[in-house]
């Protein structure tokens, strides 16, 4: 069923070409089921030299959805992600949300868990919006321009390698984003500790 909504979906988008990208990777930020990634990449293979112009709208449109999503958290609560997602789910969220704060999106935006959860999740948590936005625009960015740079570079044979490698690149990332935050955090707190002396 979800194979032919998703086949369903590509094709209906790729009508309307660069316009139609941007609708699905903003809706899919905040509502819809088919990832972004399906259409990018069916775009890019077909025309590899605008495999990087496909990731930048794609980007922008899945950070502008996610925003959306944000204000559908914090407007409708927490109801609608109970509705949406097992209560093992949401207390696993939320304790990423309580530990990592608004980066916990970045690490999202490379989970199997759809982002659309998270923007709610997001705004349902109260999350610090400036925070959300940076997390979002930089795990979005680095997953889709990930995808295209590969096309971009290898043209038709990206298709296979995508096949093969991208679920291992993007874990990849989403522990290098972790540990970027651990860094970051640590020296942080180095230096207010050293502020204080």
């Amino acid at each position: 069923m979800f194979s032919q909504l998703f086949q369903n979906s590509v094709e209906f988008f790729q009508i309307y070409g660069a316009v139609g990208l941007f609708l699905m990777s903003f809706a899919e930020s905040s509502f819809f089921p088919v990832p972004p990634d399906i259409l990018l990449v069916a775009m890019s293979l077909n025309a590899p030299k605008l495999a990087l112009w496909y990731a930048l709208i794609t980007s922008i449109a899945s950070v502008l959805g996610g925003i959306l999503g944000y204000f559908i958290g914090a407007t409708t609560g927490r109801p609608l992600l109970d509705r949406w997602v097992s209560s093992k789910r949401v207390s696993q969220m939320e304790a990423l949300f309580h530990r990592y704060g608004g980066w916990a999106v970045a690490i999202a935006g490379f989970t199997p868990i759809p982002y659309k959860v998270f923007t709610i999740g997001a705004g349902v948590f109260r999350i610090q919006k400036g925070t959300f936005i940076v997390a979002s625009l930089l795990s979005r960015s680095a997953r889709f321009f990930l995808e295209g740079l590969i096309i971009f570079y290898l043209g038709a044979a990206a298709k296979s390698f995508l096949s093969s490698y991208l679920e291992i690149l993007t874990v990849g990332v989403a522990l290098a984003v972790l540990l970027l935050y651990l860094a970051l955090r640590h020296t942080r707190a180095g230096k207010q500790s050293n502020s204080l002396k």
